[in-house]
């Protein structure tokens, strides 16, 4: 079985910035080009939405005083921080940053030391949100997003950005003390201590621990002393989930703790807990990867989670796609000029299909709306296969 977010915390980057790789056993190795000069000074950008709403964030600390931290017991309560999309008004607000300059430097550091690409290459990557934006009227379904292992929550926001554009709440949440570093509004940049070495009960407590976080995100993002100044945006009726590796994983996860997210998503990673033993029930449910590790029969997870799941359903597999392809990474590395070993799709068009059918299918589950892209192999997108196992 092919374990797609057990990615060594040293090689999720490499394959971006063009540094020697390390795979799990289970997979090959293979050399990347060398970064040149050129790359260095390469000026870096999201794809443009495609909805019809301008995009503002808000960016929150988020304090679970009622549980402790499950990786650092000594630091305390759980801290997180969310980048909180929303459909804004346009010309409002001022362009929002990537990351922070800190986290860059984590990124860089740990993923891809030695790369000569300033930290500032990253951090200043163009995205399409803004900060201060007015919101737009009426309320919105929200969307919680949960990023993979090691990962921070910006290789994210593409997605995000995309759905808040058509018509969405969306919740990118770090997972603290699991990524290469997140930086909290005190000036600390908090970084990953159980990237290297799991912590005990594993990747089901990773998840389980994932569950617990976004439940307490829902609550933060809809209760009546919400942080968040516009709650009132959000339907609390209409909630979902979708997340790439570990993150999609968590998604079943967060379903069987959270009875309030109605739909769940789970983008090329390998389930640690089945779906039907975690209580996602009849709820809908979307199964998208690559080819080349999510056909039936390459991730024994996926052919077990099918058959249990008792609601709407469908498995989507992209032909041509690697991992990260679900992720900013392959757009920003293709924009330096830097392929990814084994990915034989335009990143650009990676990511167009992975926004079309996480849309599609929101835009199905909590909006109501026909969605004939879900109906079967699409002209528009004939990477994309229809698996009925």
């Amino acid at each position: 079985m092919r374990r797609t977010h057990r990615i060594a915390a040293s090689g999720v980057l490499a394959i971006v910035l063009a540094l020697p790789l390390v795979l799990p056993a289970a997979s090959a190795q293979a050399a990347a080009p060398a970064v040149t000069a050129a790359t260095r000074d390469v000026h870096l950008a999201l794809p443009r939405p495609t909805g019809s709403h301008a995009v503002g964030l808000s960016t929150l600390e988020l304090v679970d005083t009622r549980r402790q931290d499950p990786w650092v017991p000594s630091a305390g309560p759980r801290r997180l921080m969310a980048s909180v999309f929303y459909p804004a008004r346009p010309g409002s607000g001022v362009p929002a940053p990537y990351m922070t300059a800190a986290e860059a430097a984590l990124l860089l550091q740990k993923q891809a030391p030695g790369a000569g690409i300033p930290p500032a290459a990253l951090s200043g990557t163009r995205s399409w949100a803004r900060t201060g934006a007015r919101p737009a009227t009426g309320r919105f379904p929200l969307v919680v997003l949960s990023p993979g292992f090691t990962l921070p929550r910006t290789t994210l926001s593409s997605l995000a950005e995309d759905l808040a554009s058509r018509g969405y709440v969306v919740a990118l949440v770090n997972h603290t003390y699991e990524d290469s570093g997140t930086t909290f509004p005190d000036g600390r940049t908090l970084t990953c201590t159980i990237c290297d070495t799991l912590p005990p009960g594993g990747w089901i407590a990773v998840n389980e621990s994932r569950g617990k976080d976004v439940s307490f995100v829902i609550d933060q993002l809809t209760g009546r002393h919400s942080p968040w100044p516009y709650r009132r945006m959000i339907d609390g009726k209409r909630i979902g989930m979708a997340g790439h590796s570990v993150g999609g994983s968590a998604a079943a996860s967060a379903m069987a703790a959270d009875q309030r997210v109605q739909a769940g998503v789970d983008m090329d990673g390998t389930f640690d807990v089945r779906p039907p033993a975690a209580g996602v029930g009849g709820r809908p449910f979307l199964l998208l990867g690559t080819e080349s590790g999510h056909a039936p029969g390459k991730d024994t997870s996926w052919d077990q989670a099918w058959v249990g799941l008792s609601g709407w359903k469908r498995w989507l597999t992209v032909a041509g796609a690697v991992h990260f392809n679900f992720t900013d990474l392959p757009v920003l590395a293709s924009q330096a000029g830097i392929p990814l070993p084994g990915e034989t799709i335009a990143a650009e068009r990676a990511a167009a299909i992975t926004r079309a059918y996480v849309g599609a299918f929101l835009g199905l589950q909590l909006k109501g709306m026909p969605q004939p892209l879900l109906d079967g192999p699409s002209r528009a997108y004939p990477e994309v296969m229809f698996r009925h196992p």
